[in-house]
């Protein structure tokens, strides 16, 4: 399998662009797609109450709960395709996930701000398995500290972007808005829990 390492000073990417093959993507997105527990939560964004701009899921081991923005999310049983591929994406990434957070991007409206994936709950160097389906978008990186510090990926059907190392601790990342006319896209984040 193809591995591209991106090089950012301090942190670590890898970025499998073909991780699953054009069939597994497609029947996994499609499956995802048709499942009834999105929902679209209300967090809290510089101390208001907004809409997030995207629905979202949480799969995962049943007393690990997720809180971040304020919001506390259970998680549900994880199904069948979603327990095969969190073994495939810890394998790579030699580490062990116990929850899935689904962010499913509806169309180049819905987007994620500006943040790190640093909570409390996910320890220090957290490893976070980010596998991206449907439409293609771009994924900004910006450092901490160092404005001139910037990377754009973009992330393909069926692609894994591993982040790891201290990246959560000197990065922040998002994916932002597009005006262009696209189709769904649905990112699976593999995170341990502690």
């Amino acid at each position: 399998m193809v591995k591209e390492n991106i090089e950012i000073e301090n942190g670590t990417l890898e970025y499998y662009p073909s991780f699953l093959s054009l069939k597994e993507s497609d029947t996994l997105l499609k499956s995802l797609l048709n499942l009834s527990c999105w929902q679209q939560d209300t967090i809290k964004l510089f101390g208001k109450e907004v809409l997030q701009p995207r629905l979202t899921a949480l799969f995962g081991e049943k007393d690990k709960t997720y809180t971040y923005s304020g919001l506390k999310m259970t998680p549900i049983a994880f199904p069948k395709e979603l327990k095969e591929l969190k073994t495939k994406c810890e394998e790579i990434s030699r580490s062990h996930f116990t929850t899935c957070l689904a962010n499913l991007y509806r169309d180049g409206n819905d987007s994620m701000g500006w943040h790190s994936d640093d909570e409390k709950e996910l320890g220090k160097q957290p490893v976070i398995a980010s596998v991206s389906l449907g439409a293609e978008r771009l994924f900004h990186l910006k450092h901490r500290t160092d404005p001139s510090k910037k990377q754009k990926l973009r992330l393909h059907h069926g692609s894994l972007l591993i982040m790891k190392g201290s990246t959560q601790e000197y990065w922040k990342h998002q994916l932002p808005k597009t005006r262009k006319q696209i189709g769904p896209r649905v990112n699976l984040t593999f995170r341990k829990i502690y």
